[in-house]
């Protein structure tokens, strides 16, 4: 640094700085032959789409949620590029400093006495446990219309279908869950469900009552769904009129 430059520069972002205005933006060669390193680099495409977007704000009369946004070069792709590198560092860190803990190989001829799926499988695996549903019908002397194996395939066929057709019955255009209240309330009753499922599917293992926690895998889920639509009901007219009164100028809520 020369003697005439003073050590403590300070940085701007309004295009005078460190991001330079958009007649004085460098070619990729030329950031490319920079030996500032890529946390720079990526520090300019940052400040640069911070200072964009404030521009865009300043200079509109409204602001249309679905008409801002940034092109893909260099702004998206810089921004996904850096989040996946953070995480790929994390995951080889991770690996490196906790590997996993290989166990003994498996006896063929011993069977264990619990098995169970992969953990991301436990709520299918806890709707195969739900025999005591499957009816025993008087018409056919006390005896159940299908096996309990059956029922349980059948039970994993509804749910997978319901998760399956809700996108298409939700065809509204809201990104946060304040503005649909009853479609956040049905998204976290699906989440709790699943968790119950997944604790009734490890019954075994659990340190409760069974009929409890048989209780629990279908009431949790509806108390969670119905306070969660509360709270965002009571919270949409508010956010709705007051936070993002500015959004909605053009699109009222109905």
């Amino acid at each position: 640094m020369s003697n005439n430059e003073p050590e403590n520069k300070e940085i701007r972002t309004d295009g005078t700085g460190i991001v330079a205005p958009d007649n004085e933006t460098p070619t990729w060669s030329e950031r490319k032959a920079r030996k500032t390193g890529l946390s720079r680099l990526t520090y300019e495409y940052f400040e640069r789409a911070r200072r964009e977007d404030q521009d865009l704000r300043t200079e509109s009369d409204y602001v249309e949620r679905d008409v801002l946004a940034f092109p893909t070069w260099p702004h998206e792709t810089v921004r996904n590029l850096s989040i996946g590198a953070f995480f790929v560092g994390m995951i080889l860190f991770l690996s490196a400093t906790m590997p996993p803990h290989i166990g003994a190989p498996a006896n063929p001829s011993n069977t264990p006495e619990i098995i169970l799926p992969d953990w991301y499988l436990y709520w299918s695996f806890g709707l195969l446990k739900l025999n005591s549903l499957n009816p025993e019908l008087a018409i056919l002397g006390g005896q159940k219309l299908m096996a309990d194996r059956t029922y349980g395939v059948l039970a994993n066929g509804v749910v997978v279908g319901a998760i399956a057709i809700a996108p298409f019955l939700n065809k509204g255009s809201a990104r946060r869950p304040v503005e649909q209240p009853f479609w956040a309330a049905v998204g976290v009753f699906g989440v709790v469900f699943a968790l119950t499922l997944s604790l009734l599917a490890i019954k075994n293992l659990m340190p409760m009552n069974v009929d409890l926690l048989f209780d629990l895998t279908f009431l949790l889920p509806v108390v969670f769904g119905t306070v969660t639509y509360a709270v965002l009901k009571t919270m949409r007219e508010g956010y709705m009129y007051d936070l993002n009164r500015r959004y909605y100028r053009l699109r009222p809520p109905k």
